[in-house]
């Protein structure tokens, strides 16, 4: 692992390289043979991870004064942070650490800045608070003036996903499931690949005005034809009955019984679910050469891919 990297603002920024996306995307980065620096809380925790040419420098997105030496000579900067599951505040600590790395790029040249947020309608009024501080962090990020690409996508299918696991667990551990009026929302989630593929695009993108993409699999469903079908694909008989009264607060909590994630990580997403997640603004098919799979594909790509590991 190197400790020095030039400052010719071409180095790539990497926030969130402990997490689900940024774990994934750092090799990406890596294999394409530019310089890379991770931006870490405990950089003893990517050392053994990261390759002999990234650099780890440490910071901490809520410390503004941290941030000035892992931006310096940053000409891409990744924000893949969210702070949901460390704080039941995320809302309030969302916004502080957006305005201070978004400041931060600015006074130190950054050219542009790609961030992952979540899809919804903003103009929604009973938006989750979930997904309404994804899109105001893309919105204090953008406002800093700096070139923004944000990505919005829903459910990323891929294994240690949390929203993926939530499916998982649910459909795998309960034969018969009273289920929420919410299985009947409509939702566009993506495989973690395409996610990965419209990352890594970003960095090739002519430079331009900030711009918002919409991104998802090639087709639409609801949760439970999600469900129905994760377990067609399983072999698993499983029975659905719909009732109106399991509020979302009940059904996070009964989420928490019976899945790894926490009632707390749970309520904010199943919250997030009574909103409708699909693309409405297409022009990411056109603006990046990538082409998302459909939700089955993606499904048994993922499925492929536990069992190997299993």
């Amino acid at each position: 692992m190197s400790n020095t990297s030039e400052e010719t603002g071409d180095t790539v920024l990497l926030t969130g390289a402990t997490g689900y996306v940024g774990g994934r995307l750092l090799p990406l980065l890596e294999a394409r043979g530019g310089r890379v620096r991770c931006l870490a809380r405990s950089p003893v925790k990517l050392e053994s991870t990261v390759g002999e040419r990234t650099e780890v420098v440490a910071g901490d997105v809520l410390d503004r004064e941290s941030l000035d030496r892992g931006l310096a000579g940053v000409g891409t900067a990744y924000y893949l942070v969210h702070l949901m599951a460390s704080s039941a505040r995320f809302e309030e600590q969302d916004r502080v650490a957006a305005g201070n790395f978004a400041a931060a790029a600015r006074n130190a040249g950054v050219r542009r800045i790609v961030y992952l947020g979540g899809l919804g309608d903003e103009s929604d009024p009973k938006l989750s608070p979930h997904l309404r501080s994804r899109h105001e962090v893309g919105e204090i990020i953008r406002d800093s003036g700096v070139e923004t690409i944000e990505f919005r996508a829903g459910m990323v299918i891929g294994e240690g996903s949390l929203s993926y696991q939530l499916m998982k667990s649910l459909t795998e551990r309960l034969p018969v499931m009273i289920c929420p009026r919410w299985l009947a929302t409509p939702t566009q989630p993506i495989a973690v690949d395409d996610v990965l593929a419209y990352l890594l695009a970003a960095l090739d993108r002519p430079a331009g005005e900030s711009r918002v993409f919409e991104i998802g699999a090639a087709d639409v469903a609801t949760y439970g034809e999600m469900i129905r079908e994760y377990a067609r694909l399983r072999g698993l008989r499983r029975l659905l009955i719909s009732v109106p009264l399991l509020t979302p607060y009940l059904s996070s909590l009964w989420l928490g019984l019976v899945t790894p994630a926490t009632a707390e990580v749970g309520r904010h997403l199943v919250e997030g679910l009574r909103n409708p997640t699909v693309v409405r603004e297409t022009s990411a098919r056109e603006a990046f050469p990538v082409e998302p799979m459909t939700i089955r594909d993606a499904l048994e790509r993922v499925l492929e891919q536990e069992s190997a590991t299993r």
